[in-house]
């Protein structure tokens, strides 16, 4: 009989000095994933509210007394000998001069060089949760093409950063006139652009793809180079773990809901979510039912944000 895995809670923060920089540091030799860099933190104990743990911990590592902000992820992350939850807040300030009070490597660093840094499993997620759109729009199939391409601008004028673009129901010249127009409308408001399933039209145009969970079943390389972005619809562990191989940058994961397109599709919910989450490192969307209110239910259950249809469409368009 299998022994269950320890489960452990660690608290993390974000912490940023006045340039903007982040707080990383380095795990000492003698821990697992020794050399690699984290957000700083550490365990809770038994009897501790989160609040207290973080202050305990960056107190006795860093010598600092902390002021804990809003939260920003938690991720749950499963490794050969534990199940870890990583809960990770910003500081809304802090006393002292952090310094690496139990012999640890510290750097400040811009957000953007972060993903340089090689950093354990769970804390990837973090990254990607400072840094990249926390919704991601799939649109919906173009009954009227001038006022399709006026909804898309409307998502894009409410905040949308991150767009797939998907039509099923046109091939052809009629797809490839469709996808231009709207890679050109995303392109000049600066908003990230993935085409649907066609990997030779991405490569064309310049943009990124989003594969189909077939397409990713049959790839053995990453499709499209390092810049232009590759994500893909995962619905197991075993997509998940594929995606991840293939190099994707993202991924997403469904139906936390039941949904008009699949009223009778079986529901992940959130605990079936964050079991999948814990397979891997990727960033992760959750879909099916989603909409901007459940951002912050999608953050506590490791998922960048929420990808959705009829959740970021504008209802008028």
């Amino acid at each position: 009989m299998l022994t269950p895995l320890r489960s452990i809670h660690v608290m993390a923060a974000v912490i940023t000095d006045a340039r903007g920089r982040i707080l990383l540091t380095r795990r000492t030799e003698g821990r697992d994933l020794a050399g690699r860099w984290e957000f700083p933190g550490g365990k809770q104990e038994p009897g501790e509210r989160p609040e207290e743990a973080l202050v305990r911990e960056l107190r006795e590592e860093l010598g600092i007394e902390a002021r804990v902000g809003d939260h920003i992820i938690s991720v749950p992350q499963q490794y050969p000998d534990k199940r870890l939850c990583l809960e990770v807040r910003h500081l809304t300030g802090w006393e002292g001069t952090p310094r690496g009070h139990e012999g640890q490597a510290l750097a400040w660093v811009a957000p953007d060089k972060l993903m340089r840094y090689d950093m354990p499993p769970a804390d990837r997620p973090v990254v990607a949760a400072l840094l990249q759109p926390d919704r991601y729009l799939v649109t919906p199939e173009p009954d009227d093409v001038p006022r399709w391409l006026d909804g898309l601008e409307q998502a894009v004028a409410r905040g949308t950063r991150r767009v797939q673009i998907r039509a099923r129901g046109l091939e052809g010249e009629p797809w490839r006139a469709l996808a231009r127009q709207a890679v050109a409308r995303c392109r000049e408001a600066g908003v990230e652009t993935l085409l649907n399933g066609d990997i030779d039209l991405a490569r064309e145009l310049q943009v990124g793809v989003h594969l189909r969970a077939t397409q990713l079943a049959a790839l053995s390389t990453r499709p499209l180079p390092e810049g232009l972005p590759v994500a893909a619809s995962c619905h197991a562990a075993a997509d998940l773990r594929q995606a991840e191989a293939l190099g994707c940058d993202f991924a997403v994961v469904g139906s936390i809901y039941p949904t008009q397109s699949h009223p009778g599709g079986v529901s992940l919910g959130w605990p079936g979510f964050a079991g999948l989450r814990e397979g891997v490192s990727l960033p992760i969307y959750a879909i099916g039912g989603m909409t901007t209110d459940d951002i912050a239910d999608a953050r506590r259950h490791g998922a960048q944000g929420i990808a959705a249809i009829r959740g970021l469409w504008p209802a008028a368009a």
